[in-house]
């Protein structure tokens, strides 16, 4: 059992990566930054994200969605490219099913083309869905995570678990803490959304295909003028955070946030919570 607040990493876009002056005035040192690659940004511009992340003291996770790759060559680029910004961490991702860009079609033929070991990124993340997801069954999750479970044990890789974000914490503990019934103890990270409006959320919800949590939030939200107001995370991370404390064994080991109600508005809940140290350099207009 620990009281320590849950431990937290957090998402960026390229752009964020690549342009935001202040990066290190909001994301303290040594924070997993997953860099996310929604298809507009070449390799050679995630990687220069990764290396411009790294250089703040952070740590840059970039994603790899396997549906999107043209093949192994492409794949090899940007694992490469990857590597000689200093990346040792990544998340594989399907990538969505109408997606498909070549013959690699999974995270598993990402993992088993060696590539990753062969560069020297030996942690991995890979997708979680504790709400499902249209795009496959349960069996198949079910099937696809005992896989990434004895990869893990057959080549030695610090694999673990990120999940999709979503709004109802009692299904997301009972999933995580579910994975070991099943023989998978892999460590889980469960993705939670920072303080955002809740229509800003539902069409984030709407967008990545989260359809049990449109309809938590909406029917939580209740009238009206609580779609318009803010979305408190805290209804989510607390009993996560609670759970984690009390737990005599536990598969969570943090949660990732995604920023929808922008970066430095999560900067702020999460040091006022306990989750991210107090950044010293912390400017006062992010404070304020």
């Amino acid at each position: 059992m620990q009281n320590e607040p849950i431990a937290a990493s957090i998402e960026v876009s390229p752009k964020h990566a690549l342009e935001m002056a202040d990066l290190d005035l909001v994301i303290p040192q040594g924070v997993r930054t997953y860099i996310t690659d929604i298809g507009t940004h070449s390799t050679r511009d995630m990687a220069r994200a990764c290396e411009r992340v790294n250089a703040f003291g952070l740590k840059a996770v970039p994603h790899i969605a396997a549906r999107r790759l043209s093949g192994e060559v492409e794949l090899k680029e940007k694992i490469t490219s990857y590597a000689a910004a200093g990346v040792t961490d990544v998340l594989v991702i399907g990538g969505g099913a109408d997606q498909l860009q070549g013959e690699i079609h999974s995270t598993m033929q990402v993992l088993e083309t060696g590539l990753l070991d062969a560069n020297g990124i030996t942690e991995i993340g890979v997708a979680g869905h504790p709400e499902g997801t249209p795009d496959f069954s349960d069996e198949v999750a079910e099937i696809a995570l005992r896989l990434k479970k004895e990869f893990a044990e057959r080549t030695g890789a610090r694999m673990r678990i990120v999940t999709q974000f979503g709004f109802d914490p009692e299904t997301f503990i009972d999933w995580a803490e579910g994975l070991s019934q099943i023989g998978n103890d892999l460590p889980v990270h469960l993705g939670v959304a920072g303080p955002a409006k809740t229509m800003t959320l539902l069409k984030y919800a709407a967008m990545c295909g989260v359809g049990n949590s449109i309809g938590f939030l909406k029917k939580h939200a209740g009238a009206v003028t609580a779609l318009a107001a803010s979305h408190s995370p805290e209804s989510v991370v607390g009993p996560i955070e609670s759970h984690v404390q009390n737990a005599e064994r536990t598969a969570i080991r943090g949660v990732h946030v995604f920023p929808f109600g922008g970066l430095q508005n999560t900067s702020r809940w999460l040091i006022d919570r306990g989750s991210w140290p107090i950044l010293q350099q912390l400017s006062a207009a992010n404070r304020a």
